[in-house]
């Protein structure tokens, strides 16, 4: 019930823009009974125990605290900066979030599927790496460091997706 996979980024959606040659870009989805709209989802997702650790980590090293007043008010759209991200571009079934530094992207987007009788929302969250501009070689590159933790990204973008929907599944 709780599973996720890795799946193609849908076109036409505003992550799908990073799709191209030298960025680095990820697609998980999940689904789950019952019509999630997508401040539910992204207010779930904010609020979990895994993500509080992270928030934790923003706010004592990168001193970008940030508290579920303002989660509510981002997932609401009436906010358009939380912790470390700005929202890049907003649909009513889609957020794109850019971080402090410009080099990565969060997405998040629900779909809705099924009848009256049995509504489900298909669940995404995604990210879009940037390649930064060496100085030296003046060539675009991941870097390094990205690379030696990837592994780590992409086990923690499993983590946080399942997470928020068990979250989403337990109300």
């Amino acid at each position: 019930m709780l599973s996720i996979e890795k799946c193609k980024i849908p076109s036409q959606t505003l992550v799908a823009k990073y799709s191209i040659d030298g960025v680095y870009v990820d697609s998980y989805r999940t689904e789950i009974q019952g019509h999630i709209t997508l401040p539910v989802y992204v207010f779930a997702f904010y609020t979990t125990a895994l993500f509080k650790i992270e928030q934790f980590i923003l706010t004592y090293t990168a001193r970008r605290p940030s508290n579920d007043t303002q989660t509510r008010e981002l997932a609401d759209g009436t906010r358009n900066e939380f912790a470390a991200w700005t929202v890049e571009s907003r649909r009513d079934n889609e957020l794109l979030m850019c971080d402090m530094l410009g080099r990565t992207r969060s997405w998040f987007m629900v779909i809705h599927l099924g009848t009256e009788d049995n509504k489900r929302t298909q669940l995404y969250f995604g990210s879009a790496v940037v390649p930064k501009k060496d100085q030296k070689t003046g060539k675009a590159s991941l870097g390094m460091a990205f690379r030696a933790l990837l592994g780590f990204h992409q086990i923690y973008s499993l983590l946080l997706l399942y997470s928020a929907k068990a979250k989403l599944t337990r109300r």
